[in-house]
């Protein structure tokens, strides 16, 4: 059986954007730190990597429509967080964030990754953002590498 997988390599000529809700900025800042960190890790140049700002998570699929469109990026990295409340607004934000990244993906076929947290309490959120569980800002980013890869050695 052949197998085909991406390795964690960048050739420093990728250009991928990071796109940031920063709606809890106080975790979505942690999660940027941690795709950054891991882009330039894997031998990225920071020259070739953009940070794009929205209001929140509902607002990171139009954002991605948007950079897709443009052409000028490889892979986009999608960072976010969504925090249970008292009311059925999380159940709302959380879904549409979610559908429409993977649409937005979908349309383009080019490598999109989700790391919009969606997280019942603020601890859970903070956990995520580098603490006991890990960043799972680096983790979005590390899948981009790995996709990217991937897509080359498929040919595409």
């Amino acid at each position: 059986m052949n197998v085909i997988e991406g390795k964690l390599r960048l050739n420093g000529d990728e250009k991928i954007a990071i796109i940031n809700g920063r709606f809890n900025h106080i975790i979505t800042d942690r999660l940027v730190e941690g795709a950054q960190d891991a882009f330039l890790r894997h031998g990225g140049n920071a020259d070739n990597l953009d940070l794009l700002l929205v209001p929140g998570a509902f607002e990171v699929p139009f954002a991605l429509e948007k950079a897709l469109a443009s052409g000028k990026y490889d892979a986009i990295c999608c960072v976010g967080a969504v925090i249970r409340g008292a009311t059925p607004h999380f159940d709302y934000i959380s879904a549409e964030a979610t559908k429409g990244i993977a649409t937005v993906a979908l349309k383009y076929g080019k490598p999109v990754s989700n790391g919009v947290l969606t997280t019942d309490t603020i601890e859970q959120a903070i956990e995520r953002a580098g603490s006991k569980v890990g960043n799972k800002g680096s983790e979005a980013m590390i899948t981009i590498i790995e996709m990217l890869d991937l897509y080359a050695e498929m040919g595409n």
